[in-house]
């Protein structure tokens, strides 16, 4: 659903491998998806995500998604997920997050968009970047 959504909704293909194998354990990018709750929670995040942000499977799973950014950067967040129910995609978010250990990094050219499948049904909204871009503070 991941690559299938993706693919629909940006017009190319997410990755030249989409495999669920090489998505979530060889991906050089960071892939994650959340639920479409009223206060989504994770319900993927590949290894490199979980690299990225400083959590294993199980603590990234289930975990509210607002928690991938800090307080003051959560109102620029929300609108970002409003823009993508909205327009399907956004292809050049920027904004900072936070690793389990507190620091802070910067995201910049990801994608994020609706994650539906072939029929249209809605199960929430999915995440692309390159890792390391570097701290913000």
């Amino acid at each position: 659903m991941l690559a299938g959504s993706f693919q629909r909704l940006v017009g190319r293909a997410l990755a030249e491998v989409t495999d669920a194998a090489f998505l979530y354990g060889q991906a050089p990018f960071c892939l994650l998806a959340h639920d479409g709750a009223a206060d989504p929670c994770f319900i993927y995040a590949n290894v490199s995500a979980q690299k990225c942000f400083g959590y294993g499977w199980g603590e990234f799973v289930g975990m509210a998604s607002r928690l991938s950014a800090e307080a003051p950067e959560r109102g620029e967040r929300e609108r970002l997920l409003g823009a993508v129910r909205r327009d399907g995609f956004i292809g050049d978010y920027r904004g900072v997050r936070v690793r389990k250990d507190g620091r802070r990094f910067l995201i910049e050219d990801a994608v994020v968009w609706e994650l539906v499948d072939g029929v249209g049904v809605r199960f929430g909204q999915a995440a692309m970047f390159l890792p390391g871009r570097g701290l913000a503070g």
